[in-house]
């Protein structure tokens, strides 16, 4: 399991992942600049980002009057691995229950 279970919870927010896209494409940056971008308040922007940063999935640093966040990589390649291991096992699962299928019925 993700070091943090809160990691889907906080990417079940689709504000929150395309802060998080943003992020990824970005070195950083702040609530009132994801604000100027959406059509919501820079309060609720903060929210968003501060749930992300207790996922662990942002940093925050302070820079003068404002807060610098920045994403956290390993929390989402983490959550990633977990994903894929889960996938692998419907994977498998689903490749007999064809195979079973396919093989007609049992005489």
């Amino acid at each position: 399991m993700p070091e943090s279970p809160d990691v889907f919870a906080a990417l079940s927010d689709p504000t929150r992942r395309l802060l998080v896209e943003w992020l990824a494409s970005e070195e950083s940056g702040t609530a009132t600049g994801f604000s100027a971008r959406l059509p919501i308040s820079r309060q609720a922007v903060a929210r968003h980002l501060q749930e992300l940063e207790r996922a662990g999935l942002v940093r925050s640093e302070r820079a003068g009057r404002e807060t610098r966040f920045s994403l956290n990589a390993e929390s989402l390649t983490e959550a990633a691995r977990w994903l894929d291991a889960r996938a692998e096992k419907w994977d498998r699962t689903l490749g007999r229950l064809k195979h079973h299928v396919e093989s007609g019925p049992v005489r």
